[in-house]
């Protein structure tokens, strides 16, 4: 169990950060005050600093700065008792990926009044296959993550808190979700892929594993409670969690601590 009043910094992409949730509270990194990381340091009394930022790749968080922000490691110090981390996605372009077969779905839709070849080169405009070796680096990256965690903070607690499923076994090619029947398990692919990079390095670490993807199976796209959001052309962030989701994650991470 963590104390009351510890050290909590929270390192991420934007399924940690929370855009499109209220209130934002940095509107550069999309972040929100309802993030998973804000709900666990309020649940549990925890002195939370959240650097989680909208775009970060594993890189940003290691070694690159992201705008102006600095890499996000450079927040963890001696005194950190627990580091929550969400990356690797967009090392993928997971999310970068289901957005733009999306769109250009949703443009080949109209196109198909020019004929199906017209359509169909503007489908065939997104790749969605991803070699072994990515999802390995991606692995790699986040074991190096806890690393060095550990190396500045050797006390530390530190959780890899996967993706959640944004496409699950209710999710069927619709309105908030333009992929067809093709496209769509090569995206639960990639998401299975990216789940395993995290089991992976939890497993090469030691580090605890929170798999809101498991979790989360249930509340995809389509079914009666998703925790994440479908496709809406100005309505919000497309395929990220949504208050639901976040309020889920952090519960995992609390009962683990627990």
């Amino acid at each position: 169990m963590i104390n009351p009043g510890s050290r909590y910094v929270a390192l991420g992409s934007s399924f940690a950060a929370g855009p499109g949730i209220k209130p934002i509270v940095d509107k550069a990194a999309g972040r929100s005050g309802r993030n998973y990381p804000h709900l666990v340091a309020e649940a549990l009394g925890l002195e939370l600093t959240d650097v989680t930022y909208s775009g970060a790749t594993t890189a940003t968080i290691l070694r690159d700065r992201q705008d102006s922000a600095p890499p996000q490691i450079d927040a963890v110090g001696p005194e950190t008792a627990l580091v929550t981390i969400t990356a690797g996605g967009n090392d993928l372009e997971y999310i970068g990926t289901f957005l733009r077969g999306s769109l250009m779905n949703t443009l080949a839709k109209p196109a198909t009044l020019f004929g199906k070849r017209v359509a169909n080169r503007i489908r065939a405009r997104v790749s969605y296959l991803k070699d072994q070796t990515e999802y390995d680096a991606v692995a790699a990256s986040l074991a190096e993550i806890v690393t060095e965690v550990r190396d500045r903070a050797p006390s530390s607690r530190i959780m890899l808190v996967d993706y959640l499923t944004v496409a699950g076994p209710a999710t069927r090619p619709r309105l908030d979700v333009p992929l067809n029947e093709e496209q769509l398990p090569s995206v639960v692919m990639m998401a299975d892929g990216l789940a395993k990079a995290f089991a992976t390095a939890a497993e090469k670490t030691g580090a605890d594993l929170i798999a809101a993807s498991a979790a989360s199976l249930d509340h995809a796209v389509g079914s009666a409670t998703p925790w994440t959001t479908g496709f809406r052309l100005g309505r919000g962030v497309p395929y990220h969690p949504n208050e639901a989701g976040m309020a889920a994650v952090a519960d995992l991470i609390v009962a683990k601590l627990r």
